[in-house]
This record gives C-alpha cells, structure tokens and sequence, in this order.
C-alpha cells in the first residue's frame, strides 16, 4: 500500500487574526495621537498645574477646616473635567469615521460634556449632605489660609476659562436655558447698564456661567472670611458651603438636561420651526406626494443629522426629486438620509376577476339586487318576462312609482346591458317543445323591474309586451 506523507504543520493558523490589545494600551495609542498635535500642549500644561493646584487646596482644606473651600476647590476639580473635554474635542476632530462608528465620533464630546456636569452635580449634594451634618455639630474654622485658598483658586479657575476655547462647554453655555443664578444677575445687570451704559457689552444679553459661579463662589467666601474674623461666626462657613452648592447644581442641571437631549437623539427645540418650514418647502416640489417618517437629532454640539422618507409620484424622476430635497434640507441637516420611494396605489382590474374585498366595498343599498327568472315567466319568443297581472303597488320599496319617465327600447329582441344578468335566450330545443305561445296578462311573474310600466308606442299593438298598465 503506497503511502504519501503530509507534511506537519508548525502551528494552528490564523487567517483573519486581529490584534489583541489591552484597553490601556489602547489609551495610551489614542492619547499619544492627540499629543501629537501642537495645540493640546498648551491643554496639558493647564491640566497638570490644575492637579497641582487641586492638591494645595485640598490640604488647605484640612488644615482650615472649611466646608465652603471645599466646595469652592470642587470647582477647581471640575475645570480639569472641562480640560479633558477640550482634549477629547481635539481628538474627534483628528479621528474619521468607521465602520462601527459611521457617523464618526462628534458624540464623545456631548458624552463627555454629559458626565462632567452630572459629577459636578454629584459633588454638590456630597456638599450639601455634609452641611446639613455640620449643621448639627459646628466645628472651628481657622481662617489662616481661608482667604488665600480663595484667591488662588479664583485666579486658577478664571485663567483656565479665559484662556482654553472650549469648544464643547461653550456652545452648551449658549444653547442650554439659563440657570436662575444668571437670571437674577441679567435682572441687577439691566439695571446698573441703565446707570452705566458702557457695561453692557460686558453684563448682557448674559454672563458666562462658569465665570459667574466662580465670581459668586469667591464672594461668598470672602463674606464667609470677614464675619468669622469678626464675631466668629462658625455657622456662616456651613451656609456658604451650601450656598455654593446649591449655585453649582443651578449652573450645572441645564447643561445636563441638554446634553442628555442630545444623547436620546431628541430634536433640538431652537430649530424645530426652521425645519417646519423646510419640510412645508419639500412637500411642495414637483412630483412628492407626501413627506413622513422624519427624524432629526443632533448627531454632536452644532452637527444635525436627519432622515426622512419621501413619496412620489409614480412618473417623477427619483434622481431629480432626491436632488431637490438634499439640496433643501442640507442648508440645515448637515448629514441626511432621504428614502424615496413611488407611489404604490392599486389599480384594480374588474375585467381579469373578482374585485378584492379591500379595494372595492359597496353597502347593500348600492346594489339592486337581481332575482333569477323561471322558465315558465319567460316568453318563448321574445325571451321578455310576462306582464303583470295587477300593477304594482305604488308605495312599495326598491320599485319605481307610476310617475317614472318612460324608457324607450329600440329593438325588442335587444336587451339593456346590465339587466336581467341571470338568464338568457332559451335553447331551440326547449323552445320548440314549449310551442308558440303568448303569455296571458294574467300570468305570473317573479320579478319587478323599471322596464313592466314602458308604454306602448310601436302603432296598434296595445296587447304586446310593452303595453303599460295604469291603476
């Protein structure tokens, strides 16, 4: 038996293989091409004198035993958030899209706008649980480093937020409601711009938030400051703390509740007339029938995205139509998806067979219905039903009255269309064996039609089938 060897082979092969890589190292790949650009420097320089600047204050913190430090160096925390935002901003825009990711990657941004705020939110109720505590028992505060954790911390907060575009946090700080904190503050500012015109460029229409928080959060300290120096008023330290908390939560929530809109792909409420009258505009092209199915969200901060299902007419261009719509929305809808599709009614076909029960539904009161003649009610020659032997009743449903206007028949041996469908002339056979006969007036028949009340007008003939009776 002739045996052929095989060679062995080294190992298991892997035709599609991928490359197994950590998450970490998949950081590390990403952050290394952000870093790679020259504008995420100036990004990273703040973000590592931030954790510098949050490790001071924080054992400040300790060391003074201040709730409203700590609250106010929360917000020192949450500027480092804003700066890893700016970071991943840059990183989208770096990154294209992919076959997972095919709109591209703009919704990290909302996401990471989305998180920052909720734990900034999160903070402030640690803040304010910790001060209904303290509420109970007031500690001694040491304003020794109070005042001087404040000024550096506003100093800090100011320069990151005037110096870093963050193009994320800035477009929700003007697409987002205003907080009550900004409200109020538009209120005082329309009345002090009343005194001092100049101030109007700088106080309204209204104040950045994040440099107004900052700017209410050092006030509060510094009234905090002055009455424990003064009278040694401990508690006032508490109802700082909570104070700025509650203006941390103000400030954040809109913001929240925006971003998340956009992440549940909600329309956004500032262009929802503008897109009205865009699809109003649509709907009037030549060849559309109707416009429905749409849907329009925004895709990230300033992208909206939409699709829309567009129906036309059955002799309409799909390539011209789908030209004229893109050519509307796109104006607004920055990335669109139009499904154009003909119209699809139904034609019904009376003459191939029986009409569908959907296409076609008469009520009973539509249709006359047609009793089926008997033989013997038949004239043998003129295939005519016989005559009446009374007239018929003159009240009586579904036959017509004695004031009818005369029909006139052209042919005797020709029959209305339409009428009498149930029987037709009768075999020579039948015919023949019946013999010639005419049907006496008096004969009975069982069937009532418009045609019993013809009169006669062919000459002498008042005896035929078309002498009329009268009552």
């Amino acid at each position: 038996m002739l045996r052929i060897p095989v060679p062995e082979s080294q190992g298991t092969i892997h035709l599609f293989r991928k490359s197994q890589r950590s998450l970490f190292g998949k950081a590390v790949q990403e952050f290394r091409l952000v870093a790679a650009d020259r504008r995420s420097w100036k990004i990273l320089m703040f973000g590592a004198i931030n954790l510098l600047c949050i490790g001071f204050l924080l054992m400040w913190c300790s060391s003074t035993n201040s709730m409203a430090l700590t609250a106010y160096t929360y917000l020192t925390v949450f500027d480092l958030f804003t700066l890893i935002t700016c970071l991943i901003s840059y990183w989208v825009m770096m990154k294209k899209p992919s076959q997972f990711y095919s709109f591209g990657f703009e919704r990290f941004e909302v996401l990471a706008v989305f998180a920052s705020t909720v734990l900034a939110q999160l903070g402030a109720l640690f803040i304010l649980k910790e001060s209904a505590e303290r509420f109970l028992e007031q500690p001694e505060i040491h304003t020794g480093r109070l005042l001087v954790g404040t000024f550096v911390g506003l100093f800090f907060n100011l320069i990151t937020m005037l110096s870093i575009r963050n193009k994320p946090f800035a477009y929700v700080s003007e697409a987002a409601s205003t907080s009550w904190l900004q409200e109020h503050v538009a209120d005082l500012s329309r009345s002090l711009c009343g005194i001092i015109p100049g101030l109007s460029s700088i106080f309204l229409p209204r104040m950045n938030p994040f440099v107004l928080i900052d700017l209410a959060g050092a006030f509060a300290l510094c009234i905090t400051y002055m009455l424990i120096e003064i009278n040694n008023y401990f508690a006032v330290d508490t109802a700082s703390a909570i104070a700025i908390a509650v203006m941390t939560f103000g400030t954040m929530y809109p913001m929240s509740v925006y971003s998340g809109k956009v992440l549940l792909q909600t329309t956004p409420p500032h262009v929802i007339g503008q897109l009205d009258k865009l699809i109003r505009e649509v709907s009037t092209l030549d060849g559309v029938l109707e416009v429905r199915n749409e849907h329009f969200w925004m895709l990230g901060f300033g992208t909206l995205a939409g699709s829309v299902h567009v129906r036309i007419r059955r002799d309409a261009s799909e390539q011209m139509v789908l030209a004229h719509v893109t050519n509307r929305l796109c104006t607004l809808v920055s990335t669109l998806t139009v499904q154009i599709f003909k119209d699809d009614w139904l034609k019904p076909a009376l003459t191939s067979g029986p009409i569908p029960s959907n296409v076609l539904n008469l009520s009973d009161h539509h249709v006359a219905p047609v009793l089926p003649l008997k033989i013997d009610d038949v004239n043998p020659c003129t295939s005519t039903p016989a005559k009446y032997s009374r007239p018929p009743p003159e009240f009586s449903f579904n036959t017509p009255g004695k004031n009818v206007n005369p029909v006139i028949l052209s042919n005797a041996h020709t029959r209305p269309p339409g009428v009498f469908l149930n029987y037709g002339a009768l075999p020579y056979g039948s015919t023949f064996n019946q013999g010639f006969r005419m049907p006496a007036i008096g004969a009975n028949q069982g069937l009532r039609s418009a045609f019993v009340n013809v009169p006669s007008r062919y000459g002498t003939d008042t005896q035929g089938q078309f002498t009329q009776f009268r009552p």
